[in-house]
């Protein structure tokens, strides 16, 4: 779908180097386009109410016009799991504020910590006047826990039959033509003292899926 300041499925990570490090490989990221806090603030996540599942979290609600999909994001170590299920409504709480014109929306805060937090409302902000519609799926997403209370979650999203909205004139865009409507996320997770995830910078890569 169309990208305007970032791409419309944003999630975060902590640095590239950890993300160098996930991937296993190093030497230059110039080919990647580094969205929403990386290496931006330096607040750590607000620690709250001790860990528990069942943590009070807010409800996250998509545009009627917009679906997103989910392929494979279950994992048989519910440590993983958690790690997914916690990524996946980082990402589905950015469409979700974008739908509803609200850069300050709780679940934004809620998943997000550090530098991800300020340039993620940034992100929605840069969507005034616009919504976003059709649908997109996420998939083939790596978890790993790294040391104590650190996280990679790496996946890929397929835009392709994603569109951005202007709300006045009804008008839809998409993909800009030459660039691959596959982005690979590459984001990194800091655990809080409730035991969520929240999502702390990402990289993202047109193609790299």
């Amino acid at each position: 779908m169309a990208r305007r300041t970032m791409p419309i499925a944003a999630t975060l990570v902590a640095s590239a180097a950890l993300l160098l490090t996930a991937c296993g490989g190093g030497g230059s990221d110039d080919s990647s386009d580094k969205i929403e806090g990386a290496g931006q603030g330096s607040s750590k996540p607000s620690p709250t109410a001790s860990e528990s599942s069942d943590v009070d979290r807010p409800k996250i609600t998509l545009p009627k016009s917009f679906k997103a999909d989910f392929e494979g994001w279950t994992d048989s170590d519910p440590k993983v799991q958690s790690i997914l299920n916690d990524g996946k409504e980082r990402l589905r709480g950015t469409y979700a504020a974008i739908g509803e014109a609200n850069p300050k929306a709780d679940y934004l805060a809620f998943y997000s910590a550090r530098g991800a937090l300020t340039t993620g409302e940034d992100w929605v902000k840069g969507y005034k006047g616009l919504t976003i519609t059709g649908e997109v799926k996420a998939f083939n997403p790596e978890a790993e826990i790294r040391e104590k209370g650190r996280a990679t979650l790496f996946y890929c999203v397929d835009e392709s039959k994603g569109f951005s909205k202007d709300l006045k004139t009804g008008k839809k865009e998409g993909t800009p033509e030459g660039e691959s409507p596959k982005v690979q996320y590459r984001t990194a997770l800091e655990k809080g003292d409730n035991g969520v995830w929240m999502t702390t910078s990402v990289e993202t890569e047109p193609g790299g899926c």
